[in-house]
């Protein structure tokens, strides 16, 4: 009896991972970019794509069930900024 207890909440948890593996896009966006953030990157972007999007930028994330991915792309800074700093 103990066995197939342990089999059916084995079992049950296997069968929920997926649920708890879904995690929205932004709620996930939002986490790297404190991240990135907190490691001082500045001048960057972060877009939600399809998963099957063709792009070119570096892939930092999926999210939604891997319906969805997180690119990355670093930006040059703004020549005004750029002036102010010298």
């Amino acid at each position: 009896m103990k066995t197939v207890l342990t089999l059916i909440a084995v079992a049950l948890f296997l069968s929920t991972g997926s649920a708890w593996a879904r995690k929205p896009c932004e709620e996930l966006r939002q986490e790297i970019a404190a991240g990135l953030d907190a490691k001082g990157v500045k001048h960057y972007s972060l877009t939600v794509v399809a998963k099957d999007a063709e792009d070119a930028r570096k892939t930092v994330g999926t999210c939604n069930g891997g319906s969805e991915r997180i690119v990355y792309e670093r930006q040059t800074p703004a020549r005004t900024e750029a002036v102010a700093r010298r």
